[in-house]
């Protein structure tokens, strides 16, 4: 029934529960699966958004510049903590024998996994769904509220566990 299986996947415990939802299901179904992270501002991980006007008297050109590389620095290890996260769930998914692969993504999450399962031509998305309503859902957004209404494919949402 689902030969390729999107599977959109962060850093929390729900993130694992879809890996692991979705990786039961890709050996049932004997199914290729694609790994998706996407870097967003969203994530509570995100570095802290710094403010790059460059101050008009020149005085503090040094202290700007070692703002800029302190966020830089920042970046970079939060997209590597990213890069680490899908080698290493797509090494347990080859240990289990599913073909699979990853990519990660920059900007509005709902976005990157919609697109990337109509140019991957998914036939199943595997979205954690984190249960916000009202004013949380407003200002945060719904990432798999936005998958369930504009995928192309079938969609699971996995919801986060009850504390």
């Amino acid at each position: 029934m689902y030969k390729k299986i999107l599977v959109a996947v962060d850093d929390t415990e729900l993130g694992e529960s879809v890996f692991q939802t979705a990786l039961d299901l890709a050996l049932h179904y004997q199914a290729q699966m694609m790994l998706i992270h996407v870097l967003s501002p969203t994530s509570e991980s995100y570095p802290d958004p710094i403010f790059t006007t460059p101050l008009a008297s020149g005085v503090y050109v040094g202290l700007h510049e070692e703002v800029m590389r302190a966020y830089a620095e920042q970046w970079e290890s939060f997209e590597q903590k990213g890069l680490d996260m899908l080698r290493h769930l797509t090494q347990v998914a080859t240990d289990k024998g599913v073909a699979t692969e990853f990519t990660q993504a920059l900007g509005d999450a709902g976005r990157a996994i919609c697109d990337l399962a109509k140019d991957w031509q998914s036939d199943l998305i595997v979205v954690g769904r984190r249960g916000l309503k009202g004013l949380s859902e407003f200002f945060l957004g719904s990432v798999s509220n936005y998958v369930l209404h504009n995928a192309h494919c079938s969609v699971l949402a996995i919801q986060r566990p009850n504390p």
